[in-house]
This record gives structure tokens, C-alpha cells and sequence, in this order.
């Protein structure tokens, strides 16, 4: 069975099947489509990224799957919110109006930080814990998440609530960093710099402005030739 990254709790795409019929093109095409989107987009790879979410979206929709389609869009809202982009989550709503899925809402709400309004069971497993704990024990919720995604999107959430201390933001660098994900471990060093830079850390900033430097090297174009 497949399973892609924050959308596999959701149930959204099952490529593969136990002595029944093979899965239709659509869905095979879709999950290993978003599966590329989402690897891609944590890269920093963002041209590739958003060529494999629009072929993606192809394929459900050319299925004329309205659900399919929303939850891609879900996929796409977790993945940037776990990169720390404000993403409203505004195209999945639209369509999930017209085919409303329990947990799929939930789902939208947890990104959405629309916590009070959720029913924590219908979350995957992994964070149901940090909507159940309380402010004050939030903080150790991320680093029990195996998951590398799932660990980073729940620390990422928790920054946007504004309930993130410098722990969670070293458990985030360290997770992106560990899994090569330039674009939110980039976000998470600036973040870091900008702790150090107020904490007068002199040493602390000079070693992430070395790794600072070091991503944006790779996450920057090239310096186009002479003509």
C-alpha cells in the first residue's frame, strides 16, 4: 500500500489492492504525482514541485473525483504549513463543500489551527496527542512523532500558534536537516538567528549564519553566464 506522508491518515490514495481488481490509473498516477510534489517542494524544488501538484490534480479531476481532488489540495496545504507557509487552505475548502468528508474537515481544522473545533479522534494518530495536551505540555508532543513530516508539521503548527519555544525550534531545524529539507530547514535556522540575534548569542549566530549561508547556496538559482 502506498501511503503519502500527511495524507496517509486521511485514507486518501490506496495504490494497491490484495486479490481484488488493480487501482484505476487516476489513483496510482495521483499518489506517486503527490508523493513527487511533496518531496520536491521540501527540497526547495518549487518550479518541479508545482508541475507535479498541477499533473496531479489532473488526474483526479480529469477522473472528475471532487473528494480525490480536495484532499490533494489538503496534501499541498499540510506540506507548505509544515514549511511554515501561511496557507489557508482555501481551494480544499471550496471543493470539500460539495463532498464533505469527517475526517478530511478535521484535518482542515488542525492545519487551520481551529483546535476548539475538532474532535481529536478523527485526527491521525500521530496529532491527536498535541490537541489533547494542554499549552503548558504541548512542547513535548513533537519530539514523540516518528514520522519526519508529521514531527515537523506539528512543530510548525505550534510556532504559528505562537506556543513554540527555542526546543521546538531546534527539534524542527534538526528534523529538515536530517531528512535534506532545504526549504523549511531554512526557515527554521532564520528563526534560530533571529532568537540568537536577540539573545546577543554572538557564538550561537555566527555557527547558523554558516548554515544559512550553506543552504541558500543551494536553494538560490545560479548567477546566470556572460551572454
Amino acid at each position: 500500500m502506498t501511503r503519502l506522508l500527511a495524507a496517509a491518515a486521511l485514507g486518501l490514495l490506496v495504490a494497491c489492492g490484495s486479490g481484488g481488481p488493480p487501482p484505476p490509473d487516476w489513483k496510482t498516477d495521483a499518489a506517486d504525482l503527490i508523493a513527487r510534489y511533496q518531496k520536491h517542494a521540501l527540497m526547495g524544488e518549487n518550479r518541479l514541485a508545482e508541475r507535479y501538484f498541477r499533473e496531479a490534480v489532473a488526474a483526479t479531476g480529469g477522473a472528475g473525483r471532487v473528494a480525490e481532488t480536495a484532499r490533494l489540495w489538503l496534501v499541498r496545504c499540510a506540506t507548505r504549513r509544515a514549511m511554515l507557509i501561511d496557507d489557508s487552505c482555501a481551494e480544499y475548502a471550496e471543493l470539500a463543500g460539495t463532498a464533505p468528508d469527517p475526517a478530511s474537515d478535521a484535518y482542515h481544522r488542525f492545519l487551520t489551527l481551529q483546535w476548539e473545533k475538532l474532535d481529536p479522534g478523527l485526527l491521525p494518530p500521530q496529532h491527536r496527542e498535541l490537541v489533547h495536551a494542554s499549552t503548558d505540555t504541548r512542547q513535548a508532543a513533537p519530539a514523540r512523532i516518528e514520522d519526519p513530516l508529521a514531527r515537523l508539521l506539528a512543530a510548525s503548527l505550534l510556532v504559528m500558534r505562537r506556543e513554540a519555544d527555542a526546543g521546538i525550534l531546534a527539534l524542527a531545524a534538526e528534523t529538515a536537516s536530517e531528512r535534506g529539507w532545504r526549504q523549511p530547514l531554512l526557515a527554521y535556522l532564520k528563526l534560530q538567528e533571529a532568537q540568537a540575534a536577540t539573545a546577543g548569542d554572538a557564538d550561537t549566530l555566527t555557527r547558523l549564519r554558516l548554515r544559512i549561508r550553506l543552504v541558500e547556496a543551494q536553494l538560490l538559482p545560479a548567477p546566470a553566464g556572460p551572454p
